[in-house]
């Protein structure tokens, strides 16, 4: 089998980590484990292929990706018992799984004929979606709309590293390496290093303090 398929899988595995390590944050039962691991496991690619119009969705024709699902969550909650998981293991978790997503779901933009900026910004979205879905299930502010946070930021550079490494005569998979590299390595540093982007705030109208008083 291509590496490229491997490499998914791999994705998936550690998107279903992430998601069982947010749901054992939020205490939910094995069931809501289970989902929360698949919802962040496929959430961006299922998008993905529906966008770019790939029937059927990845996971229904292949079980091997539900059985890698829950495999996974379930092996998180066996060790979390055994021993707790770090504090930033959601994070780094999630970065890695950033990381092989963005640059897959590129390339996989990519077979199907699309232009190079479409495929960028559906590896982003493939990269992505699925954190945003299991954040939001579980009330949590996706990272994506955090304030500063250098999430999407990072798989955008990623999946155009990727095609910047192709246009210099790099084959697929050294550039594909090259692209999960900087998501994952650009995620890592900059929680690390605490590096963000400048916020947009609009400036507060003095008159509607909630200490002024108002007219009556």
């Amino acid at each position: 089998m291509p590496l490229i398929y491997w490499l998914d899988l791999l994705g998936v595995a550690v998107f279903a980590v992430s998601g069982a390590l947010a749901a054992g944050r939020k205490e939910l039962d094995l069931i809501g484990v289970i989902s929360l691991a698949f919802v962040t496991a496929i959430g961006g690619g299922t998008l993905r292929d529906l966008l770019l119009d790939r029937h059927p969705i990845f996971w229904l024709q292949d079980q091997l990706y539900f059985i890698v699902t829950v495999a996974s969550a379930l092996l998180t909650v066996a060790y979390c018992r055994w021993r707790p998981a770090p504090a930033t293991a959601l994070l780094v978790a999630d970065a890695l799984g950033l990381a092989l997503f963005t640059v897959l779901g590129a390339q996989i933009a990519a077979r199907t004929g699309t232009p190079a900026l479409a495929c960028v910004l559906l590896g982003t979205i493939t990269g992505c979606a699925g954190g945003v879905i299991r954040d939001v299930l579980v009330t949590e502010t996706p990272l994506i709309m955090r304030g500063g946070q250098l999430y999407a930021t990072c798989a955008l550079m990623g999946a155009a590293s990727y095609f910047v490494a192709m246009r210099f005569g790099i084959d697929g998979t050294p550039a594909a390496i090259i692209g999960m590299v900087v998501v994952a390595g650009l995620r890592l540093l900059a929680m690390w290093r605490h590096w963000k982007l400048p916020v947009f705030r609009l400036p507060r109208d003095p008159g509607s303090g909630d200490g002024g008083k108002q007219d009556r």
